[in-house]
């Protein structure tokens, strides 16, 4: 049964107004844009029963009709891992303990262990997926709650954070048990003001405002954000990369830091007509320069 979200899982207001209705796949999907900070989330969504069965057994074939990886998909894994280590290199990141949550078939575990020449473990909830890449010799977790080590100095979440249920938590959980205090997390979600973003499994939609301060609630500073395309487009701003570390001094709960008390997070104005601008300009581009704007998937 779905259910009602009453609090904003970003600022904890309770007024929030409809943002978008439509079908997704034949299911309804319902997003609201809180009236304080102005994040767009689900709601109705399915509760954290059904979201655990649905990772395990049903996304897979919802997203792309076989629970396995496709060539499609394994596609666009190796690009992404090629943005995200060009990323990395930029920033002079270099890991010696990795985790990566939302692992896939492990490609990016795969590419980041034989540049870094790391250690790693993933977290991967889908049983086919998880499958197959410890057949590639990895090591695979369906849970971040199952993991045997901790204290890592790298944590990926390359299109998991727009999946979390309550994203502000989630990540001040990992800065206080799983991530070093010198460590540096990595993030990648879609951009609401450039991709579609409003699909069944997508709990929350990020613009770049809202990511910082969804960050900055967990106990984070952003060393780095980046709105670009790749692997998919060379023109539009279809997802937002990010590189954080833990704060020196957060707050027991990640919100605010010790001495200065909660602080809410800052809202974002025009959301709305952001949106809508973001997807004009994405429809004008594919009407007038389609090879340009999108990337082939093969």
């Amino acid at each position: 049964m779905p259910e009602n979200i009453t609090h904003c899982p970003l600022c904890k207001h309770e007024n929030s107004q409809l943002f978008d209705q439509r079908q997704f796949r034949g299911q309804p999907v319902q997003n609201r844009l809180c009236a304080n900070c102005g994040l767009v989330f689900q709601s109705p969504r399915m509760t954290a029963a059904e979201l655990d069965e649905f990772y395990a057994h049903e996304y897979r074939q919802v997203y792309q009709g076989e629970e396995g990886p496709t060539e499609k998909d394994l596609f666009v894994q190796n690009g992404r891992a090629d943005s995200l280590l060009d990323f990395l290199a930029v920033h002079e990141i270099e890991p010696t303990r990795y985790l990566d949550i939302g692992a896939s078939s492990g490609i990016l575990m795969l590419r980041f262990m034989a540049h870094f020449n790391c250690t790693a473990l993933g977290v991967e909830p889908g049983e086919a997926y998880r499958v197959y890449a410890e057949k590639n010799g990895l090591t695979m977790y369906a849970d971040v709650a199952d993991l045997d080590e901790k204290n890592f100095d790298l944590i990926s979440m390359a299109h998991v954070l727009e999946h979390i249920p309550d994203p502000v938590v989630y990540l001040a959980n990992l800065r206080g048990d799983v991530l070093t205090p010198s460590g540096v997390i990595l993030i990648e979600v879609p951009n609401l003001y450039a991709h579609d973003s409003f699909e069944i499994a997508h709990m929350t939609s990020f613009s770049a405002h809202s990511l910082r301060e969804t960050l900055a609630q967990a106990g984070y500073e952003v060393i780095a954000l980046k709105k670009h395309g790749q692997p998919r487009s060379k023109l539009l701003p279809l997802y937002l990369t990010v590189l954080a570390t833990p704060h020196p001094n957060p707050s027991p709960t990640g919100r605010g830091t010790k001495g200065e008390g909660k602080k809410g997070a800052r809202g974002e104005r025009n959301v709305r007509f952001k949106r809508r601008i973001g997807m004009l300009w994405r429809r004008i581009l594919t009407k007038f320069l389609p090879k340009q704007t999108w990337i082939p998937v093969k």
